[in-house]
C-alpha cells in the first residue's frame, strides 16, 4: 500500500497533466454555486453595492454600450469617477452591457474577476511547488467565507484581489529575472491595480518599494527598467487622477480618517487596534482551512527549511497586513487583497498532511461553505422592499423622462443608490436623491420638490430629524399622496406629488447668479453658495439648471463682455463641473475687472493648482498681494512656490498658512 507521501508524489505528473482543466472545473463549480446564490437571494441591493452599479452603468452609457448614453468625450467620461478610480467600472459596464442590467446579471463582472484571480493564484503556486499546490490554493480562495461572500457582493474587492495578486506576482518575476518584459508587465499590472481602487496601496506599497529599491543598488539595465515602468504606471494614472486629484484626495479622507473616527475604529497605538483583525481571521478564512493549514506548515517546516523562493510571497503578505493594520479605518474587506497571499502558504500546509486527512479536510470545508451559504438564505425569509413596484409605477407615468425623486427613507433594501440604478435601468433617467436629515432643508423642499417618497414605520439610517420633514411635507398642502406600498415589516411607503394648484417649482437658475456673485466678499459667500447648492443637487439630480445658467451668461455677456454676475456664474460653473482651466480665465476677466479684490487671484490660485499648474498659481497669487495685501494670497502664493519647487519658500509657508487659515475663518465666523 502506497504512503500518503508516495500517494502525492504520484498525483504529481496527472495534476500537471490536467492542470488546465482542473482550473476551469474549480471555476466553473464556484461559478454555478454563486449564480445559484443569486438565484435564491431575494436582497436588494444596498447602498454601496448600488453605489458601484450605477457607476458601472455610468460609464457603460458614456461608453455608448448602455442604452440612454452616447461617447461624448474623454472629459465627461473621467468626470464619471470623481473619487474611486475608473477601471473596474469601466470593465464592469462592458460586461453590464453585453449581460444585462439586471443586477444578478450584473454580477458576471464578479465572476470574471475572480477568474483572474484563481488563474494568477493558480499560475503562482505552480512556479512555486508545482499544480497541486496552485490547484490546491485556487481551491482555498473558493473556501474561504469572505472571499465567498464578495464573489456576489458587488462591491471592488474582489476585483482589488486579482489586480492587486496579479501585480505582486509580476514583480516577483520581474525582481528575480530583471527582463525588461517582465518590468513593464509588473507597471502594467501595478497601474490597473491603482485605477481600481486606492486601496491597493496597502498591499503594493512597500513591495514596490522593495523592488525599487533592489533595482537601484543592482544598477546596470534594472535602473533604466525601473524609470520606465515608473514612467508607465504614471502615464497610466495621471489622466484620471490629474483630473480628480482634489475630489479623490477628500473622498480617500472621508472614507479613511473621517470613517474610522465616526465608528469608532481601534487604531494601531492600542492594542486593540493590533488585534482587530487576527481576532476576525478564523471567520473570515474559515476555521478549518486556517488552522489545518496552520498544522501542515508546522510539519512542513519540521521536515525541511523554507525555501527562499517562498520569501518574496511572505514578505509580500507581511508588508500588506502590516500597512491593513496601521490604517485607522478597519473593517474585514481590507483583508481580502491578503487572502490569495494566504490562500498560498495555506495550500503549502496543507499538502503536507497525510492524503486521508487532506481529502476529508477538503470536503468538510466545502460542506461548512455551502452550509452557511444556505443558514443566510434561511435567515433572510422576507420579501424584498416594493422597489421595483414603485419605480414600475413611475415609470408608466414619464417613460424615459429625465426626473428626480426625492427619497427620505434609507434601508439598504431601498434608498436613493438603489431607486437611482433601478430607475435608469433599460435607459430610464429616473434617479433618486436624499433629503430630510436636515430641517433647513424643508424651505427648499416645500418651494421646489416635485415627487417625494416618505415612509412610516421604520425609516432606515435616517435621524430623526426626517419625520419632522416628512410630516412638513404631509402638512404644507403643496402636495397630494398619490400611491402607497406596503412594507414588509410594516408600514407603508408614500409617493407624495406637487399638487398642480400649488405655486410652480421655483428655478434654482435665476437664484443662481446671485449666489455666484457673492463669491466676489470670499470666504463668507462660500457658506449660503455651497448650501443652496448642495440642496440644489439633491432636487435635481440630473443639474439640469446648469445649461440654462451657462445660456443665460453667455447672452449677457455678448451683450455687455464685462457682466460681472454673468462672469461670476461662469466661474463657479466651471468649478462645480470640474473645468479647472475654463474657471481660471472666468477669474482671470474678473481680475481685470477687480484688480484691487483680492479673491479673483485667489480663487484663480486655488484652480490652477487643482489643475497641476502650480508655477502659474505661484505668479497669480504673489501678484495679486502685491496689488492688495491679503494672509490668503501670502499663504497661496507659499504653497503654490512650494509645490513649483521653490522649496525655500516651506519656511515662508510654516507661518502664511496658519495666517491664511485664521483669515479664512474670521471671514466664516462674521
Amino acid at each position: 500500500m502506497l504512503t500518503s507521501k508516495h500517494s502525492i508524489s504520484a498525483a504529481k505528473p496527472l495534476l500537471e497533466r490536467y492542470f488546465w482543466p482542473l482550473l476551469a472545473l474549480i471555476w466553473l463549480t464556484a461559478t454555478g454555486l454563486d449564480r445559484l446564490w443569486l438565484h435564491l437571494d431575494q436582497r436588494l441591493p444596498a447602498w454601496d453595492q448600488a453605489d458601484y452599479l450605477n457607476s458601472a452603468l455610468d460609464h457603460g452609457r458614456a461608453l455608448g454600450l448602455v442604452a440612454g448614453g452616447s461617447w461624448q468625450g474623454w472629459q465627461p467620461l473621467l468626470d464619471l469617477s470623481p473619487k474611486i478610480p475608473p477601471l473596474a467600472s469601466l470593465l464592469n459596464g462592458t460586461v453590464l452591457a453585453i449581460a444585462g442590467d439586471h443586477p444578478d446579471q450584473a454580477a458576471w463582472a464578479l465572476s470574471l474577476w475572480f477568474g483572474m484571480l484563481l488563474l494568477v493564484v493558480a499560475l503562482w503556486g505552480r512556479e512555486l511547488m508545482g499544480a497541486g499546490l496552485g490547484l490546491g490554493a485556487a481551491l482555498l480562495c473558493c473556501l474561504m467565507p469572505l472571499l465567498a461572500e464578495l464573489r456576489v457582493d458587488y462591491v471592488l474587492e474582489i476585483p482589488v484581489c486579482a489586480s492587486c495578486t496579479w501585480a505582486l506576482w509580476l514583480l516577483g518575476r520581474w525582481l528575480k529575472g530583471g527582463k525588461w518584459l517582465q518590468a513593464l508587465a509588473a507597471a502594467g499590472a501595478i497601474a490597473a491595480a491603482l485605477l481600481i481602487k486606492q486601496s491597493a496601496l496597502l498591499v503594493l506599497l512597500l513591495p514596490v518599494l522593495w523592488v525599487s529599491l533592489s533595482a537601484l543598488w543592482l544598477g546596470g539595465p534594472r535602473r533604466l527598467q525601473l524609470l520606465a515602468a515608473m514612467a508607465l504606471v504614471l502615464a497610466l494614472l495621471l489622466p484620471w487622477l490629474q483630473h480628480n486629484l482634489v475630489t479623490t484626495l477628500g473622498g480617500t479622507q472621508r472614507a479613511t480618517l473621517e470613517s474610522a473616527a465616526r465608528e469608532g475604529d481601534p487604531n494601531a497605538s492600542s492594542l486593540a487596534g493590533w488585534l482587530w483583525y487576527p481576532k476576525r481571521l478564523p471567520a473570515l478564512v474559515g476555521e478549518l482551512p486556517l488552522f489545518g493549514g496552520i498544522a501542515g506548515l508546522l510539519i512542513a517546516t519540521w521536515r525541511r527549511p523554507v525555501a527562499k523562493k517562498w520569501f518574496w510571497l511572505s514578505g509580500c503578505l507581511a508588508a500588506g497586513a502590516l500597512l491593513t493594520v496601521l490604517s485607522p479605518n478597519k473593517d474585514p474587506r481590507y483583508l481580502a487583497p491578503l487572502l490569495p497571499l494566504l490562500a498560498l502558504v495555506l495550500a503549502r500546509g496543507w499538502l503536507a498532511l497525510p492524503l486521508p486527512l487532506l481529502g476529508l479536510g477538503l470536503v468538510v470545508a466545502g460542506g461548512l461553505t455551502a452550509s452557511t451559504r444556505a443558514r443566510a438564505i434561511e435567515r433572510q425569509g422576507t420579501p424584498p422592499e416594493p422597489l421595483e413596484a414603485i419605480v414600475r409605477y413611475l415609470q408608466a407615468q414619464k417613460p424615459m423622462a429625465a426626473r428626480t425623486l426625492i427619497v427620505v427613507p434609507s434601508t439598504g433594501s431601498l434608498n436613493q443608490h438603489n431607486v437611482s440604478y433601478y430607475g435608469r435601468r433599460a435607459g430610464g433617467q429616473l434617479v433618486g436623491r436624499q433629503l430630510g436629515n436636515n430641517p433647513a432643508q424643508i424651505p427648499a423642499a416645500l418651494a421646489s420638490a416635485e415627487q417625494l417618497l416618505l415612509g412610516t414605520g421604520f425609516q432606515g439610517s435616517v435621524g430623526t430629524e426626517a419625520q419632522v420633514f416628512s410630516n412638513s411635507i404631509r402638512n404644507s398642502g403643496l402636495f397630494k399622496l398619490e400611491q402607497s406600498w406596503p412594507k414588509p415589516w410594516g408600514g407603508t411607503f408614500e409617493l407624495w406629488q406637487r399638487k398642480q394648484t400649488a405655486p410652480k417649482a421655483k428655478g434654482f437658475a435665476n437664484r443662481f447668479p446671485l449666489l455666484a456673485a457673492g463669491l466676489a466678499e470670499g470666504p463668507k459667500g462660500l457658506t449660503p453658495l455651497f448650501d443652496a447648492i448642495g440642496v440644489q443637487h439633491q432636487l435635481d439630480g440630473h443639474r439640469s439648471y446648469q445649461v440654462q445658467v451657462r445660456q443665460q451668461a453667455l447672452t449677457q455677456l455678448r451683450r455687455d463682455p464685462n457682466n460681472q454676475q454673468a462672469l461670476w456664474s461662469l466661474a463657479l460653473l466651471g468649478v462645480l463641473q470640474n473645468r479647472a482651466l475654463e474657471a481660471e480665465q472666468w477669474f482671470a476677466r474678473l481680475e481685470q475687472l477687480e484688480p484691487q479684490n483680492p479673491w479673483p487671484p485667489a480663487y484663480r490660485a486655488v484652480v490652477l493648482n487643482a489643475a497641476w499648474q502650480p508655477w502659474r498659481a505661484r505668479a497669480v497669487a504673489d501678484a495679486g498681494q502685491k496689488r492688495s495685501a491679503n494672509p490668503v494670497l501670502e499663504g497661496l502664493g507659499d504653497l503654490s512656490g512650494a509645490l513649483s519647487g521653490e522649496i525655500w519658500r516651506l519656511g515662508e509657508l510654516q507661518k502664511s498658512l496658519p495666517k491664511a487659515v485664521q483669515a479664512v475663518e474670521q471671514q466664516l465666523a462674521n
